[in-house]
């Protein structure tokens, strides 16, 4: 995918194929180049979707009852599950005797110069390391794809390649820079590539959940440069001293304003790599689990602070507490 143009002023993230590698292997089921259905029409859609349904009726006419339900799966922890729908299709698009997809990341601009990377570590415990594919998940899939298509799109057997030839481990290699490097905009920030030539179709797949680093990488970078700020300010108009409260000079409140506890985690964690104040305790629990931040007291007792945390607050009152009087 060629980057677009930058739109606005936020920090645009772009995910590009580099390159495809063709090496010649005897075809199979496995193969790529299958041939794609031809767009449907309305009526040919509007009868494939009456036949469709028609097979999930009993011989009384009512829906069957497993017709409603799908497998029991791991939901929104299904990787499966976790990619646009036009993907879904991608295995049989790609050239025939393709062997190989290599894809980087980058940020396309926008404001900033410079972007500071942040947020792939989560992505990567949380959803990619480990055993990751079962059967439960891919009948889950399978039941799902065939429905929403209206038809077989699902690439059943891929991954079963992957449960019973890989143990659901999946085959690729991601490389990146260091999380909280700041690094020039256009400039790749990480690269993802399969492993094993009969899985070049994974690669991109997994863009949708890959890329949405961007999230955390542009909170990072939007905070590191409000610091920036702060700090010229500092130094023009704060008594000797003031520069080691700089740290906590933006407390995040974010937790309130985001649309889910998982964005607050992984955006508020994006703020940590600059700020140590915060009253979302989301990142700080991603902080810790995903990023091995310490939280207890110090192991040096004559050192401030006497507790260690990826974040501090303080008590402190609302509306409520003070209008009660």
């Amino acid at each position: 995918r060629s980057p677009r143009a930058s739109r606005g002023r936020r920090v645009c993230p772009c995910f590009v194929v580099e390159a495809v590698v063709r090496t010649p292997r005897t075809p199979s089921s496995m193969g790529a180049g299958a041939s794609v259905p031809d767009e449907m029409d309305e009526d040919t859609f509007m009868k494939l979707a009456a036949e469709r349904f028609a097979s999930l009726k009993n011989e009384d006419g009512k829906v069957k009852k497993s017709a409603l339900t799908l497998p029991s799966g791991a939901g929104c922890d299904n990787i499966i599950l976790l990619s646009d729908s036009y993907k879904v299709s991608h295995w049989k698009q790609y050239p025939p005797n393709t062997t190989l997809v290599y894809s980087y990341f980058e940020s396309r601009g926008g404001k900033y110069d410079e972007v500071c990377f942040f947020g792939l570590q989560y992505l990567l415990k949380k959803y990619l390391t480990g055993v990751v594919v079962t059967k439960e998940k891919i009948d889950q899939a399978e039941k799902l794809y065939e429905a929403h298509f209206m038809g077989q799109q699902f690439y059943r057997e891929g991954w079963e390649y992957i449960l019973n030839e890989k143990g659901g481990v999946l085959p690729v290699k991601i490389c990146a820079v260091p999380e909280g490097t700041v690094v020039a905009a256009k400039t790749p920030l990480m690269t993802v590539e399969n492993t094993d030539p009969k899985c070049f179709w994974l690669t991109n797949f997994l863009e949708t959940l890959l890329v949405q680093v961007w999230a955390p990488m542009t909170v990072a970078t939007h905070s590191r440069e409000q610091k920036k700020v702060i700090q010229a300010y500092l130094e023009k108009t704060a008594d000797d001293g003031a520069m080691a409260g700089l740290g906590f000079k933006l407390h995040d409140f974010g937790f309130r304003g985001v649309s889910s506890v998982e964005t607050a985690g992984i955006n508020g964690a994006g703020h940590l790599v600059n700020f140590l104040g915060t009253d979302t305790v989301a990142a700080m629990n991603v902080a810790i689990e995903y990023y091995g931040a310490p939280c207890g007291p110090n192991p040096t007792p004559d050192q401030f602070p006497p507790f260690l945390c990826p974040g501090y607050s303080i008590p402190a009152s609302e509306h409520s507490t003070i209008t009660s009087w």
